[in-house]
């Protein structure tokens, strides 16, 4: 099996959260990855050298400056009854509804779920704000997102 059932994830409580509710049918969508497949993934789209976004280096594409173009503060929508992710990244990650996403918190914990799902949770995930990427399968476009509040729009082929 690829994934586990999100209420085993060790910060399930993110996604239970009585303020900002996740419906039934998006819930059965976000799929966190076993340590193995996650493992695999990380080595293959974001780094085979660290584990942990705070340890990116020279040959990793998440340190090259080159990949980011811009930033801005998402903690400020976070806190406000905004539902929406901010402009900027919405502009960006301009992807169809059905896109696969992945939420890269590190070597292993990476969460699958769709682009549509993703925008209406992403409040939830960002309790996880610890230099996490949001990758969509087969595009360029990325976005990390800083505990300082702040997250960083790019392309990884850049």
């Amino acid at each position: 099996m690829a994934y586990f059932p999100i209420s085993q994830h060790p910060k399930a409580w993110i996604f239970q959260q009585q303020n900002l509710p996740i419906n039934d049918d998006d819930l059965n969508k976000i799929k966190p990855m076993e340590a193995q497949r996650a493992t695999t993934f990380w080595n293959t789209f974001v780094s085979k050298q660290v584990d942990h976004p705070d340890f990116f280096k020279k040959g990793d594409w998440p340190f090259n400056p080159n990949t980011w173009q811009e930033q801005g503060k998402w903690e400020p929508q976070w806190d406000s009854d905004e539902e929406d992710l901010p402009a900027l990244i919405l502009e960006h990650l301009e992807w169809p509804n059905n896109t696969v996403v992945y939420f890269c918190n590190d070597r292993k914990q990476v969460i699958e779920t769709t682009w549509d799902v993703f925008k209406r949770t992403w409040k939830n995930f960002l309790f996880m704000d610890d230099g996490p990427l949001l990758i969509g399968k087969k595009r360029d476009q990325v976005v990390q997102f800083m505990s300082n509040g702040t997250y960083r729009i790019g392309n990884k082929n850049s």
